[in-house]
Parts: structure tokens; sequence; C-alpha cells
């Protein structure tokens, strides 16, 4: 038996009992262990991986393509533009714009979509891809191409949605100026900051409305908010997913004006199509009451891209843009005002003087006519109210031109008004030079019939229509040269103070009884047919060598205790009882209908 078993001399165990095959198998079970561990940690990932890639790749895809992430500037409503009364002049509305983001795309897949977006809002390829060359084909902002689009083109632009990636309309609020043209060059226009403006002004968004001119510029700080933010979520058509964060605008803060709307609207009717300026001021305050200039233009149209056609009109001869409230004319007649002023305070004359008038009178070796056979022996009462032209001649010569610069300055003509309380583009005022400023301005002597020409507001005297109303608000209210202003926060405060004027009682009393007469018995007869209470004016007629003479008037009402100063230029409008007169009569029927004046439809 000890033959069929045996042992092997060489098996040795360790002193825990394993021999060295069993040490072998324990090791090799750590490996295997070891390996595998390994292997699920790397090959799990894998398998995710192929999962996310194979599986589910075409939606996570979709996904990743069609949502993005963008920041969205949101526009402040602008504070509305009001009358004295409340009512509106600019306000705001809905409307839609087309804005492009430049980073969806490659410049060549942007030069596809121009050419199809092109014809649609209306803009040739070339300029919507300017647009986005200027933005950079890597910003992450939107670049705006149009504004204010219409209803076909909404529609046509949704229904190429599909193809216009990263192309969108968003809504947007619009400046309206509901009543169009009315008083487009006091309320202005608005429209995008420029760089400069980006520049002075860094918390503006790109896109930033801003006011480019009138109370739309004077009042910007008030009127134009904070604007406010959006972080969105969108997918590939523009279509918004959700928000992400929201910071609301602020809206901008109304203003008021001192204007009366009806007053405006009536003023701009009756001047019509005619060449001109009509402006009202309250007499006590110098709040303007109505400033209309024709020809006009919308403020409207700069809310959008403005077209050649209305480009080349504004640019146009007849110059819509030119307020002629606010430009100097000649200006006849009316300037016998400051005249009559000028000789009574030099001392030369009392308020109760006499002069012979005539037909004409000759001075240096010159004839200066009469506008009828002469008037005998009046004084200045009757010589404004015939408007007398010897009259004026005589005493305009004893007084001397630096008497009547002197006193026109006074009554607000010449530089005396400060026109930036207006925010007028372009405001300016007139003229009445001297000697010494002829040869300054001119180069040019100083003669005799300059001083002659200059007592009946021709030659080198210029006034503004709004200078009229101050000069002529000075005889109404007791010598008082008040301070013309838009808005109704300045009324009565510092900044507009009327200022005492040195007239004399006597003087401004004699004056004043003169254009009561013009009205019951002199050139502006017409004005007193009961429809208005009794007012006072003074007509012109102004020659414009080789053109139509000009129509003027100025006046106030009502005569016993005024409260609207007014003055008009038609030009070319002939006669002023004929053309400027019956302008001022409708806005003070609109005035004094307001404030409950029943007519008499008797003079006076």
């Amino acid at each position: 038996m000890a033959g069929d078993f045996s042992f092997n001399s060489k098996v040795r165990f360790d002193k825990n009992g394993f021999d060295n095959a069993g040490r072998q198998r324990s090791r090799s079970f750590q490996v295997m262990v070891f390996m595998l561990v390994v292997t699920t940690l790397v090959t799990l990932p894998v398998f995710r991986l192929a999962e996310l890639q194979l599986v589910q790749g075409a939606y996570n895809r979709q996904r990743a393509e069609n949502n993005r992430i963008r920041p969205v500037s949101v526009a402040a409503n602008r504070g509305q533009i009001l009358d004295r009364n409340g009512k509106i002049f600019a306000a705001n509305r809905v409307s839609r714009s087309v804005y492009l983001w430049p980073k969806e795309r490659s410049v060549k897949e942007w030069q596809e979509v121009a050419a199809t977006l092109g014809p649609i809002v209306k803009l040739p390829a070339t300029e919507i891809l300017k647009k986005i060359d200027e933005a950079g084909y890597k910003s992450a902002l939107p670049v705006r191409i149009s504004k204010n689009i219409d209803v076909g083109t909404f529609v046509a632009l949704g229904e190429q949605a599909n193809t216009l990636q990263g192309v969108e309309i968003r809504a947007e609020s619009s400046r309206d100026n509901p009543n169009e043209q009315l008083a487009a060059h006091l309320l202005g226009y608005v429209g995008e900051a420029t760089l400069d403006e980006l520049k002075a002004n860094p918390t503006y968004p790109m896109g930033m409305i801003v006011g480019q001119m009138g109370v739309e510029k004077l009042a910007n700080k008030t009127l134009e908010g904070v604007w406010g933010s959006r972080l969105i979520e969108v997918n590939a058509k523009g279509e918004e997913i959700q928000d992400l964060g929201v910071k609301d605008p602020v809206p901008g803060k109304p203003v008021q004006l001192t204007l009366d709307l009806d007053m405006q609207k009536t003023a701009e009717k009756a001047l019509g199509d005619r060449l001109g300026a009509v402006v009202a001021i309250d007499v006590k305050t110098g709040a303007i009451l109505t400033m209309a200039s024709w020809p006009t233009f919308d403020p409207n149209i700069f809310t959008r891209k403005v077209t050649q056609k209305e480009w080349d009109r504004l640019q146009g001869p007849e110059k819509p843009f030119l307020n002629r409230a606010v430009q100097g004319y000649p200006v006849g007649s009316t300037f016998k005002i400051v005249t009559s002023v000028a000789a009574i305070e030099s001392g030369k004359f009392s308020a109760d003087s006499t002069v012979s008038t005539s037909s004409s009178i000759t001075i240096g070796g010159i004839t200066f006519n009469e506008h009828s056979g002469g008037y005998g022996v009046i004084g200045f009462r009757d010589a404004l109210a015939y408007s007398s032209n010897t009259f004026f001649y005589q005493i305009g010569m004893a007084a001397g031109p630096e008497q009547m610069a002197k006193w026109a300055k006074e009554m607000g003509i010449g530089g005396t008004i400060n026109l930036d309380l207006l925010g007028l583009d372009a405001a300016n005022h007139g003229q009445v030079p001297i000697p010494a400023e002829k040869q300054k301005m001119y180069g040019e002597d100083w003669y005799v019939g300059d001083t002659v020409t200059m007592s009946i507001g021709q030659g080198l005297v210029l006034c503004t229509p709004l200078e009229l109303a101050v000069m002529v608000s000075t005889i109404a209210n007791g010598g008082y040269r008040v301070q013309p202003h838009l808005l109704a926060s300045q009324t009565n405060t510092p900044i507009t103070k009327k200022i005492k004027t040195a007239i004399k009682p006597a003087t401004l009393n004699v004056v004043k009884q003169g254009l009561i007469d013009v009205v019951k018995k002199g050139t502006a007869r017409a004005m007193n047919d009961g429809t208005i209470p009794l007012s006072a004016g003074k007509t012109g007629t102004v020659e414009m060598p080789g053109y139509p003479d000009n129509s003027m008037y100025v006046g106030f009402a009502p005569a016993d205790k005024p409260e609207v100063a007014i003055a008009v230029i038609v030009e070319g409008g002939g006669f002023g009882s004929v053309s400027a007169a019956p302008i001022a009569q409708e806005v003070f029927r609109t005035y004094f209908k307001k404030q409950g004046f029943k007519p008499t439809n008797k003079p006076f």
C-alpha cells in the first residue's frame, strides 16, 4: 500500500497553514477584483456618453441648437408732454422693430439672410450687412435694422420665420404725436442717442431714445426715464422660453407746457399754408400760450426711417425746420410803439405833444411820403390810430437812433430775452442798431435816412414775432418786461421774473390809449366786432423790395384788463389789417370762448 500513496516532498506550508499554490490564488483574486473595479469606473462614463451621443443625441443637439440666452434692454416709456390744461401733445404707442443677433450666423449665412430680409423690410441688403458689420459679427448684442414696421411687414416676417434664424421682432414703445404737425417746432422730435451722447452718458444702453430738438430735448432728463433689462432664454425662432431675470424700467415723468392746445390749433389753422408765424403770451407772466410757424413738419416721421421725399422737403427752400417765430423781420408800423416810447422818454416830447403832419416831408434832399394826404396837427393817440408816417419820421429824428435802440431793448427787442429757456434750435434775437453798430456790422456810415426808416420799423430794424409779443405786453401790463417760457414749472420762478422797465405811467397810458384807438377807429377797426372783448393793437404793412409786402399785427386783450398779447406775421400778406389782424382775431376768439365770454356782435 505504501507504494500506492506517497507525499510530494517539495510541498511546504507557511505559518498560517497555506501552501505556495494557495497564496498565488489569493493574489490573483485580488488583482481580478481591482481590475473589475477599474473597468467599471472607466466604462460607466463611456456608456453614459454613448447614451447621450447615440440614444439621446438628436434630442440634445436640438436642445443645444434651439436654446440661447439673450440680454435684452427694456425701453422706459417717455413721459407725456401736456398742454397747460393736461391735454396731450406727445405720448407713446406700441410699435414693432426688427433686430438681428450677429453672433448667431456666420458671415456667409448673414449674406443669405440679408438677401431674403431686405425686400421684406424695404432695406438694401448692403445696408443690413453694413449695420451688422458695424456692430461686429461676434457681437452678443442685438442690432436694430428697422423700426415701426407695418402690419404687412410683420406678417411677411412671420411667414419666413423658419429661414430667418437670428432675426427677432420686438415690441417697443414708440413716440407718438397724435396731433401730427401741431406745435412741431416747439415739441421737437426724438431719435437714437448718438455715439457722443452714449459716451457722455455711460448708463445709456445701445438704442437709447433721447430728445433731439425742442421740448423733447429741453426736458429730456425728465422725460427719458431709466431703461430696464431682461435676461431671457429663447429658441432658434427667437421665441421666448423663459425669463431668467428682469430689471423693470422706470418710466419718464410728464412735462406740462404753458401752451394751450386749442389756441395752438386755431393759430395754425388760421395761418394755413402761408409763410409766417403767430405768438401769443400771458402778459403778466410771459408764459407762451401759442407759437405757430409755417411751413412745419410731422415729428412722427422720425420714429422710423425718413423717406428721401420727406428729407428733400425738410431741406427745401421753404425751410420747414425754421421756426419763424424766433427769426428777425422788418416789422414796419408795429415798431411805432417803440418810437412813441423813445420820443416821450427822451424828454423831447410829452405825452400830450402834437406834431404837424403832411403828405410828405423832405430830409437831406430825400422825400419821405405819408400813406395819405396827411392828418394835420395830431398827438400820439391819433398818430398811432391812423399810423401817420410823417408824424413818426419827425419824432424819430428828434429822439435819435440811440434812444429808439435803448427803449427797444428795454421792451424786449434785440437781446434782452433769454432764449435758452425755450430750448429752440436756431432761435435769434432781433436788432435795432445804432450808428457805431452799423459801422461795425456793415462797414458803412450812418445816414439820416437810416434814422427816418428806423422810426417806422424799416431799414436796419429787425424784430422777431416773439419779441414783438413781449414788447406789446410791456405796454399792456403797466411797464414790465416779461420772460417768455414754455415749461409750466417755470412760471413765477426767479428765472422768469418780470423786469420793471423805466417807462413812465403817462407814457404807457398814452400809447395804450393810442392802441385802443387803432381798434376803435383806426387801421384795425375790423377787430372791434363784438366777438371778443375790446382789444388794442397795431397793424403793420412792411415793404419788401422785389417781393409782396409783409403783413404784421401786434395787440393785447381785453383792453381794460389785459391778459393776452399777440404778434402775427404773414410773409407776402400785404396790409396788416387784411392778413395778420384776422389771424389774431381768431386766436383771441378761442381764448375768450374758453374764458366764457359771450359775443355781443356789436362794436364797443
